[in-house]
């Protein structure tokens, strides 16, 4: 045998070995599939182990499904583990929806499980609310507030906390709203509902009538979620706020009637402060006057329009009339 022929027989034979030894490792989970009635043919092991998929949990997952019921092939769930699924969790929340009597197909199964991944919920969770219904405080206390507080038209606050059933809807799931949509919803109704009552007094009276107009106005629409039940956990008067909006508008009122007496008042000062200013005006006009009749009665003299004799008989006329005036008011009043 020539040297070229050794080593081709050298090379298949190595090549023969490691097939065997990929083989012989598939072994075990092809006996234990066939043994278990979910047969999964060799040449699709070798396919799963040359495509670095583990194999082992493929065929733990069919076994599952198929002792369960549900036909699987080995390709639906490998494609799931491909696109980044959690295949055990989705084959439970198959088995369990076939077993509540769910209808629930793979493919939706695999887009809720890819859906809910990183978020913290899972396919199993949304099955399990589906069959068993959980409850959602509203509000939610982790945002910081306890009740729902809304205003009656007297003008009372009201308090209210509720709880709010709801299940799954695995038709919707996918793209629906989620809890805090629930929420939003339900504290906007109960909000729209005590404001439309005449009287707190109502409210406490019957708090059901809250949840049954809350409830009839189909707040799971587009969610996905389906509302079971709305139940006012817990009811309270809170504080007068008509009084209070009313004692501010007075104040308002007050302010504004003030800054008008003050507008006035600054307006009166003006006024008198030009009147003061045109009496000191009238008064240089009275002086300046006064100042000319020295000099007319200079110019009277010069001109000889009056004399001496003439100016004697004013000032004796101007004294007359002072004596008698302080005759007749001898205590300086007129």
């Amino acid at each position: 045998m020539s040297i070229p022929v050794l080593g081709v027989v050298i090379v298949v034979a190595i090549v023969g070995l490691i097939f065997f030894a990929i083989v012989f490792s598939l072994v075990g989970a092809w006996v234990k599939a066939m043994f278990n009635g979910a047969p999964v043919p060799l040449s699709k092991l070798v396919a799963l182990k040359f495509a670095s998929i583990p194999y082992n949990l493929i065929v733990d997952a069919r076994i599952t499904a198929v002792r369960a019921g549900i036909a699987l092939d080995a390709d639906q769930i490998a494609s799931h583990f491909q696109a980044g699924g959690n295949v055990v969790p989705t084959v439970q929340a198959l088995i369990a929806a076939q077993k509540a009597g769910i209808e629930l197909g793979w493919d939706r199964a695999c887009a809720i499980d890819l859906a809910t991944k990183g978020s913290g919920k899972s396919v199993v969770e949304a099955v399990r609310t589906s069959v068993d219904p959980k409850v959602i405080d509203c509000p939610n206390p982790e945002g910081g507030r306890t009740t729902i507080d809304g205003v009656a038209k007297d003008g009372i606050q009201v308090k209210v906390k509720a709880r709010v059933t709801v299940r799954t809807n695995l038709d919707r799931f996918v793209g629906g709203a989620k809890e805090d949509t629930i929420i939003a919803r339900v504290g906007e109704g109960i909000v729209s509902t005590i404001g439309s009552a005449e009287t707190y007094k109502v409210v406490l009276e019957s708090p059901d009538s809250i949840s049954k107009t809350v409830l009839a106005r189909g707040l799971d629409v587009g969610s996905a979620f389906e509302i079971l039940s709305i139940d006012i956990a817990d009811v309270d008067v809170g504080e007068n706020v008509g009084a209070k909006l009313q004692e501010a508008q007075a104040e308002a009122n007050k302010n504004m009637a003030q800054a008008q007496a003050e507008i006035r008042r600054a307006a009166a000062v003006a006024v008198e402060q030009e009147m003061k200013a045109r009496v000191q005006e009238m008064q240089a006009k009275v002086v300046e006057a006064q100042a000319q009749v020295p000099l007319a009665m200079a110019e009277a003299f010069r001109s000889g329009r009056l004399g001496v004799m003439d100016y004697y008989k004013m000032e004796n006329v101007q004294a007359d009339t002072s004596m008698r005036s302080s005759i007749a008011h001898p205590d300086g009043k007129k």
